[in-house]
């Protein structure tokens, strides 16, 4: 079992940044790649980026790739997702998940791959 607590969302002007967090327990955090979705109102949850186990492996959806930078703590056991020059297109549930079968270079892009889901935090883009 592993559990997945987010924090860090909130409202903010457009261009402006905000970190979110991720804490994990249960399993050991470093056997799992761990992975940002969103979903927009009315529209489906989609990938945001993904991290290997170690951290030295990551991928991003287009439209973040640049602005958004994944990262992780395997001794805080903390996911974070740093977010640079955000718009209004961004407003959505974020959601951290862990894919606890993934292998130590794996980043999976599916939310098939993840088994285990946190319960969103609110990020509002204002224009």
């Amino acid at each position: 079992q592993v559990q997945l607590v987010e924090s860090g969302g909130g409202l903010v002007q457009a261009g402006g940044s905000l970190r979110l967090s991720c804490a994990a327990s249960g399993r050991p955090f470093s056997s799992y790649a761990m992975g940002w979705f969103r979903q927009a109102p009315g529209k489906e949850r989609e990938f945001v980026a993904s991290i290997s186990r170690a951290g030295g492996w990551t991928t991003y959806e287009e439209s973040v790739r640049g602005r958004f930078t994944i990262s992780r703590d395997n001794a805080k056991n903390t996911v974070y997702l740093q977010m640079n020059s955000l718009n209004p297109e961004d407003t959505a549930v974020y959601s951290c998940a862990a894919s606890t079968g993934s292998s130590l270079f794996q980043t999976p892009l599916r939310e098939y791959d993840y088994t285990y889901w946190g319960q969103g935090t609110q990020v509002t883009v204002s224009s």
